[in-house]
């Protein structure tokens, strides 16, 4: 059997509106036409005019589809969907006529499916060896995910692709872990010997458009053996790390691929990667802290900021970096420049610092709020630029925990004005951060903002920072650049400039 296949679901009102629909759906091998979508079915007219092969499909209410009337007419619209021409129909196992359908197609072009919500079913495996033994050509199971680890069990289940008949004729099967903790199961859909996965609207839980499989995924030219990366947090979803990765493997041809990893703890995360194999992480609250006591060796940068953002493995070793300090310093050596330091320093160490840097923020009292993961790593690298370090946060111990890294103190929280100059936001916002700013704008008379929050593109603390005359830096740029020492890591390549700036930003806008 060659790569998985990527089959388009399409849903609509009207027939007209699915038919659009369907020829709109571009890159996709097979189309799967969700009739019980539509306020009046007719098969002929889904059919009419189709350019490519279709999956015509009519789920029941009572397995989470939207069709209202009998199970007589819904045999009925299934059945003249054969007579028809279509390629396949999806037919659920618990159907009445599921095994006539069967039986009288000889499992030809019969996908008998079953779809499980809730938590995942402790008899995962006889489930499935019921749906592969019953004669269909197909055997679709798809199971909500709530965990990285629902999604290794239901990976689990495929078959290695080889051991399918090459010529893709035989009995096949489409393995689905659904909602957001599922993304590998669709997008690695050629490892675990799928037929096809599914791409759309988010017509089911955890799907994701055709175009972001094709161009951010690189769907079509995975393999069995593509060595798998990702970003691990909780959120995640919205993480601008896969665009950049991606975009680094396509332009140097690398057999990789880069997800968004949704977990629900460090433990079901480290789970999902040593069943997977993963090749590396990049790693993101709230488990920059927690995941170093799961790695073989960190690094002494890592060590010393007591915090991890980047995992690699060799030869079945976890190694733990830090990124993040770098990352963080890049742009704000480069905004030093234009604000003349003050007398003074302190000795500190800095061995990712190139020696050309020197010590820019000598004088500078700068201030960080919240003390996480991300918090630490600004503490390091404010320190060995020369800055004197505050940390405000809500935990007391944290707040001394983080400023001890720097030499440095705490403060009160939100800090009050005349006393920074260097103030940088390290708080993870759930809410809108376009409207709400952790410092009020009277209190921002220091000299630079630095917000590591990079949605929206302008959070309020920079917007009401700019209006009072601070220099100001994004998160984005942060993100980049630390995101670029990654992929030198797991590599060895350097991203041209540019490339993850364009990647991110395209995504971003």
């Amino acid at each position: 059997m060659g790569n998985s296949q990527l089959c388009v679901a399409v849903t609509g009102r009207t027939m007209s509106e699915i038919r659009r629909n369907r020829d709109a759906a571009t890159g996709a091998d097979i189309v799967e036409m969700r009739l019980d979508t539509v306020d009046r079915p007719d098969v002929a007219g889904a059919l009419e005019g189709r350019r490519c092969p279709v999956i015509v499909t009519c789920r029941a209410a009572w397995e989470n589809g939207f069709f209202q009337g009998s199970e007589e007419d819904r045999r009925r619209i299934l059945e003249q969907a054969f007579a028809l021409g279509a390629e396949f129909v999806d037919v659920e196992a618990k159907a009445d006529f599921a095994g006539d359908l069967i039986a009288a197609r000889r499992g030809r072009g019969v996908i008998v499916s079953s779809h499980v919500y809730g938590e995942c079913p402790a008899d995962l495996t006889a489930r499935w060896a019921a749906l592969t033994g019953s004669g269909a050509e197909i055997a679709k199971l798809a199971v909500e995910a709530r965990s990285l680890d629902d999604t290794a069990k239901v990976m689990a289940l495929g078959q290695p692709p080889e051991l399918n008949e090459e010529d893709g004729d035989g009995p096949g099967h489409v393995l689905i872990a659904m909602g957001d903790h599922g993304l590998a199961s669709r997008v690695l859909s050629t490892r675990i010997g799928n037929r096809w996965t599914y791409a759309g609207d988010n017509v089911a839980p955890g799907q994701v458009s055709a175009q972001r499989m094709l161009d951010e995924f690189r769907f079509h030219d995975l393999r069995p053996g593509t060595a798998v990366y990702g970003v691990v947090g909780n959120p995640v979803m919205h993480s601008l790390s896969p665009v950049m990765h991606n975009a680094g493997f396509r332009h140097f041809g690398i057999d990789a691929v880069y997800l968004p990893l949704l977990a629900k703890d460090a433990s079901d995360f480290v789970a999902f990667a040593r069943a997977l194999g993963l090749a590396g992480a990049s790693i993101t609250a709230p488990f920059k802290v927690h995941l170093m006591e799961s790695v073989d060796e960190l690094e002494p940068l890592a060590q010393r900021v007591g915090a991890i953002n980047t995992l690699t493995v060799r030869d079945g070793r976890w190694l733990g970096a830090n990124t993040d300090v770098y990352g963080f310093a890049a742009p704000l050596i480069a905004r030093l420049g234009d604000l003349p330091a003050k007398a003074g320093s302190h000795k500190s160490e800095k061995e990712w610092l190139p020696a050309s840097a020197g010590r820019p923020a000598a004088g500078l009292r700068a201030t960080i709020l919240a003390a996480g993961g991300a918090a630490r790593a600004v503490a390091v690298a404010l320190a060995d630029l020369g800055a004197a370090v505050t940390v405000c946060a809500r935990r007391p111990e944290a707040a001394q925990e983080v400023a001890a890294l720097a030499n440095g103190a705490t403060g009160e929280l939100p800090p009050p004005a005349g006393s920074w100059d260097v103030l940088v936001n390290t708080t993870t916002w759930d809410g809108d951060a376009a409207s709400h700013s952790p410092v009020a704008r009277d209190a921002l008379d220091g000299r630079l903002v630095y917000d590591l929050l990079y949605v929206p593109p302008v959070t309020k603390l920079m917007a009401d920072a700019t209006a009072a005359g601070c220099t100001t830096i994004g998160g984005l740029e942060m993100l980049v650049a630390q995101a670029e020492k990654q992929f030198e890591i797991w590599t060895g390549h350097t991203p041209p400039a540019g490339l993850f700036q364009q990647a991110a930003a395209q995504s971003h806008s």
